[in-house]
């Protein structure tokens, strides 16, 4: 299906060079945000209650070339169901395991390795960080729980273009991926969750060929209206009818998980991060902004979606913690019935309500956040 060595050599020669430092700079660099990260999980865990691990490894840090080939290895894991279900459906003939078949299935893996090289290389330059959840197994054969990892190119690069205090950035980002790590390890059963719902997405896909070419054919009309302003995008274009409503329960949780590192890293900056209305705001500016060509792009990969996602998650968290205060809040970590429907999420108060029931908080006073984030 992908020739996924095609996919990291194709991505690493198309990548963009980061910016412009000394080997000094550079170490400087990678020591500062590792440094950085510890300081932040301190202040996630102390400010939001949650049971993250005590004593967590160093965050990873890494070039763009580098942040591509982890990304290949996650999306080898988070395909490996749907490669064995084609695996089972291939058949003798011109698409199955005759001379002609392996020529074919040889050429497509190529072509669709190339492809996710390139789409990878676009967003090698733009991630600031991750917490990684689907990793290869270890020597011994275990799954590791996850990884927190910085690109320290892209951060640099965006601290420079901002032009906002150094420390302070590195830090609020800081503080936001390491957010997500004390969801997924103060969580026990949120990352199952998450890869129990994208392998039941990924098993819902159409393979049957008529069907997969209707969706070429709406990929190919969602191109082409982005290209003349529209705001389609693939994701939608090439799901199933079965895949929306899993689609559904991933996109809120992870417009909740979004929503939660945004507010986090706003709400812990102003004791520790003096710059950090400035950066919000200039920040924001930057995910509002770029070329035409540059918004086309984003529209159709759906990162405009993800965009919203933080401003909503983030609009949401911050009304339920300011009604019910942060041990009200954590009881959406509760169990998968207790996380927050789309509705929900644009309407905090049935959430409450539901959850938590008609009681009265004592909640305690929430730092004011930017405008501009709301």
């Amino acid at each position: 299906m992908i020739d996924w060595n095609t996919a990291v050599q194709a991505g690493t020669r198309l990548v963009r060079p980061g910016p412009q430092v000394s080997h000094a700079e550079a170490r400087e660099v990678v020591a500062e945000l590792r440094d950085l990260s510890a300081i932040a999980h301190g202040h996630v865990r102390e400010f939001t209650g949650m049971a993250s691990e005590v004593d967590p490894a160093p965050a990873t840090v890494v070039d763009r070339p580098g942040w591509i080939r982890a990304n290949v290895d996650g999306f080898r894991v988070v395909l490996e169901p749907l490669m064995e279900r084609m695996q089972e459906r291939r058949t003798s003939g011109f698409l199955g395991y005759g001379p002609g078949g392996v020529m074919v299935q040889a050429v497509g893996s190529r072509v669709t390795g190339l492809q996710v090289g390139g789409l990878l290389a676009y967003m090698a330059s733009r991630v600031l960080g991750q917490y990684e959840l689907f990793l290869p197994p270890d020597p011994e054969g275990r799954a590791p729980t996850g990884r927190l990892t910085l690109v320290a190119p892209n951060i640099v690069h965006v601290e420079r273009e901002l032009e906002v205090d150094p420390h302070d950035f590195r830090l609020w980002v800081c503080l936001h991926e390491e957010t997500h790590r004390a969801q997924f390890t103060g969580v026990p059963w949120l990352r199952e969750y998450v890869q129990d719902q994208m392998t039941e997405f990924l098993l819902a896909s159409d393979l049957d060929p008529g069907a997969l070419l209707d969706r070429i054919r709406d990929a190919a009309d969602v191109v082409a209206d982005a290209i003349r302003g529209g705001d389609g995008n693939l994701i939608d274009a090439i799901q199933s009818p079965e895949q929306r409503a899993v689609l559904d329960r991933l996109t809120a949780v992870m417009t909740l998980a979004e929503g939660h590192g945004d507010f986090v890293m706003d709400a812990v900056g102003p004791e520790v991060v003096p710059s950090v209305q400035k950066i919000r705001s200039r920040f924001q500016g930057r995910r509002e902004g770029g070329s035409r060509l540059d918004k086309t792009v984003r529209r159709l990969l759906g990162l405009d979606l993800k965009m919203k996602q933080y401003a909503e998650g983030a609009v949401f968290v911050r009304a339920v913690v300011g009604e019910v205060g942060m041990a009200g809040f954590n009881e959406v970590w509760t169990s998968p019935e207790t996380l927050p429907t789309h509705a929900e999420i644009a309407e905090p108060a049935r959430w409450i309500e539901r959850v938590l029931g008609p009681r009265a908080v004592d909640a305690p006073d929430v730092p004011e956040l930017p405008a501009d984030d709301s």
